[in-house]
């Protein structure tokens, strides 16, 4: 009598085919299989879901998924597909609900915690996914799970709490680069150089083409005029990752301080090519331009970085100065008073006073100066020595209005 073959019976060729990475030959085989058992065997139907989502067909696989679900409604394996699927298809309040009937099932599952603060992430419902991230570390830490909830945390510009998570992930996972370097980075958002600094040497120690701790290494060597040793970060990275306009934003200004100002130029117009909406960039080309003595190119750049972000009060400043040097002493007065309406900066002030004086509005100039000494003084004896030039500019222009 001839023996018949379980419907389970090739379940194990699938899934030696999948872990292969045999897709094509996995599917043939699961069409075979589904066509003996009448689209009934639960293990091809799920596999059949994972390749087809690889390969970015998802609509597909949420039917199948759903196929698998109704042939084994309690394989909590299927139930995360389902929520995935529609996570990735943009319905991420239908996978929440997923999720939530799913931990009526399993409460201490920490992949469902995790895919449910994703969702409440995707919608903007941060206190909400941050509980989730909470609820999933409980159960069972993991570096992914602590990374999202300081990426929340930083969004809600929260960042010592955000430190304080990626503090006690470094105490799961110690050698961890990414968590490293992201500490690493927001010490330096909140400069705190040397802390940054000693974070980033650590990933680079476990990681030594880690671009981004190379990048965030290289910005506080160059912030410390050490353009060379910025140049040999850079370069390193410029191998790995030569399409980052971040880079080769930072190798321009790096050129800028050694005076290469065709080498800057021609460096963040490359930049700008690669991210055509990051603000820092054209309002760099501005400063190249100004200090070229190129004003109306200045004044483009300037005009461009502020239509990209419109809260930087140095954008007007440096506006204001292309324009008073192309004889447009209205508008450049607009532009000042912008500034100083959204950062009371000495800088400005002292700008100002000078542009004004330049046109022979004495009585203004003084006015303005006069705001400039009252915040200068208030800075204590080695901040207002960090920068000599402004002294100098400061009783040139005190020089003339006295006359």
């Amino acid at each position: 009598m001839q023996k018949v073959q379980s419907k389970d019976s090739k379940n194990w060729l699938v899934f030696m085919l999948y872990t292969r990475n045999e897709h094509d030959e996995c599917l043939r085989v699961i069409e075979e299989i589904l066509k003996e058992t009448n689209n009934r065997n639960d293990v091809a139907s799920y596999v059949k879901g994972l390749i087809l989502r690889s390969r970015g067909e998802i609509l597909q696989s949420l039917e199948i998924f759903k196929w698998s679900q109704k042939l084994n409604p309690v394989s909590m394996e299927i139930v995360k597909q389902v929520g995935r699927c529609l996570h990735l298809i943009g319905r991420s309040k239908s996978a929440i609900d997923v999720y939530e009937q799913a931990l009526k099932l399993s409460p201490d599952d920490w992949e469902i915690w995790h895919c449910k603060g994703m969702c409440h992430t995707h919608r903007n419902e941060l206190d909400e996914a941050l509980e989730c991230f909470h609820s999933a570390n409980l159960i069972q830490k993991h570096d992914v799970t602590f990374i999202q909830q300081g990426e929340i945390l930083v969004r809600k510009e929260d960042y010592k709490s955000a430190i304080d998570v990626y503090l006690e992930a470094l105490e799961f996972s110690p050698e961890n680069p990414e968590l490293l370097t992201t500490l690493g980075l927001l010490y330096l958002r909140l400069s705190e150089n040397l802390k940054s600094f000693q974070y980033l040497g650590n990933a680079l120690t476990l990681d030594p083409i880690n671009t981004k701790a190379l990048l965030a290494t290289g910005s506080i060597i160059q912030d410390r005029s050490d353009h060379d040793a910025a140049l040999l970060k850079y370069r390193i990275i410029a191998v790995y990752n030569p399409n980052s306009a971040q880079l080769w934003n930072n190798i321009a200004m790096c050129f800028f301080g050694k005076g290469k100002y065709v080498a800057t130029i021609a460096c963040l117009k490359k930049a700008q090519y690669l991210d055509p909406f990051e603000w820092i960039i054209p309002y760099n080309l501005g400063i190249a331009h100004l200090s070229t003595q190129q004003f109306a190119s200045a004044f483009h750049y300037f005009n461009a970085a502020i239509s990209l972000n419109a809260y930087f009060a140095s954008s007007y400043m440096y506006l204001a100065l292309a324009l008073s040097n192309l004889g447009d002493i209205e508008n450049a007065c607009a532009a000042y008073e912008k500034a100083i309406s959204l950062e009371e900066d000495f800088l400005i002030y002292l700008n100002y006073a000078i542009t004004l004086n330049n046109y022979g509005q004495k009585e203004k100039a003084r006015e303005i100066f006069l705001k400039f000494k009252e915040l200068f003084d208030k800075l204590d004896a080695v901040s207002r020595e960090l920068d000599p030039d402004i002294q100098s500019r400061s009783r040139s222009l005190q020089a003339s209005l006295d006359q």
